[in-house]
């Protein structure tokens, strides 16, 4: 038993911090006493809860959450853990009702909370789901990179191509040093064939930005392949370094494993440019926006910037310019063009630059821009 007294709140936040630092067991010990203590502290049997749920231990966690709610229907944090338990009992409805609920009680602009609804529905399979919660917490923080991330990610998932490359860059807009991101957009583009597209991503990676291995690899290739770099050259050991970190000794079962996963079901070899999504990250399809009513003629499109432009095709990309900062006095026809050959570098595709309209179109293929209406 601690020797100092402690109010329900201080046993929170040291039981939190616990969390925080991985260290459950302690975390449960700690809150067990408060609870012994204070019996009713909703709080406390919500860290009781998360600890639970944190070690897998599904069925003590449901109950706590339960008791959290007993105790107040409205806990924000005790509904999402709920759902997010119920989910791995495999009851999605009753999950997303409790997500729902959280929506209800005004927390739709929570950043935290609507990334934890998102990814719990993403790891689920629930990619609509997910979508819907990264949405909400885009529109309340356009500022923040990973829910504009995450949406790529369901993009993606939603083999929406184009919609998945907006994303990650609009990411890498809000904060280029956000490597997740930048790592799934290089692995994307190494996908669809763009090696020197995919190695202008990875070359802006270090190698500790990598936790899975494919990306690893890739970078070794593309190094190899579009630099001529011989195997031992010194700029290839810290990404083999990294990789061998993460893929640690192998024995004859991991081998025997690789060999069955390289494998698709009727035994022929898979294909080695598969992208898997990896990592745990990640909703309904994107609302629609309100469309403009004054005729066919007028147009939306959402900017990497978080940007809304309006107008025909030609006003649209004469918006685009004006908030181009880098070359004010170029000719629009000079702008389309440095877009295109910039558009081209990053992602491989090719921006036609014959008209507006097919500017904008090819624009939104690249992921420079996402056509609204």
């Amino acid at each position: 038993m601690s020797e100092e007294f402690l109010t329900s709140d201080e046993f929170d936040e040291r039981a939190h911090a616990l969390y925080n630092e991985g260290r459950y067991d302690e975390a449960l010990a700690l809150l067990a006493e408060g609870l012994a203590t204070y019996p009713l502290a909703c709080d406390l049997h919500v860290g009781m809860a998360y600890a639970r749920l944190a070690q897998e231990q599904f069925a003590w966690a449901k109950q706590a959450f339960e008791t959290a709610l007993e105790l107040d229907s409205e806990h924000e944090d005790a509904l999402a853990g709920l759902g997010e338990v119920l989910l791995r009992f495999g009851e999605p409805q009753r999950a997303l009702g409790c997500f729902e609920r959280v929506v209800a009680l005004g927390y739709d602009d929570d950043h935290e909370l609507m990334l934890q609804l998102g990814r719990a529905c993403f790891r689920e399979g629930l990619t609509a789901a997910a979508q819907r919660f990264f949405e909400l917490a885009t529109d309340a923080h356009p500022e923040s990179p990973e829910p504009a991330a995450c949406l790529g990610y369901c993009a993606h998932r939603l083999n929406n191509e184009a919609g998945a490359i907006y994303w990650l860059r609009r990411a890498l807009a809000v904060d280029p040093r956000y490597p997740e991101a930048r790592i799934y957009l290089a692995n994307m583009l190494y996908d669809r064939g763009e090696g020197d597209a995919a190695m202008r991503h990875f070359d802006r990676t270090e190698p500790d930005d990598h936790y899975d291995e494919l990306g690893l690899w890739r970078v070794l290739e593309l190094k190899r392949s579009l630099y001529r770099l011989p195997e031992d050259d010194p700029e290839l050991l810290p990404w083999a370094s990294r990789l061998h970190e993460i893929l640690g000794p192998a024995d004859a079962t991991d081998e025997l494993l690789a060999e069955i996963e390289s494998q698709a079901p009727d035994g022929t070899p898979r294909d080695p440019h598969q992208l898997e999504l990896f990592g745990t990250l990640l909703s309904a399809p994107n609302e629609m926006q309100k469309r403009p009513q004054a005729g066919d003629n007028i147009h939306c499109v959402s900017t990497l910037g978080g940007n809304t432009l309006r107008g025909s095709w030609i006003e649209i990309v004469k918006q685009m310019h004006t908030l181009e900062p880098e070359h004010p006095n170029q000719s629009l026809a000079d702008y389309m063009s440095t877009l295109a050959m910039r558009g081209r570098a990053e992602t491989g595709v090719i921006i036609p630059c014959t008209d507006a309209e097919a500017f904008v179109k090819g624009s939104e293929e690249a992921g420079v821009l996402r056509i609204l209406a």
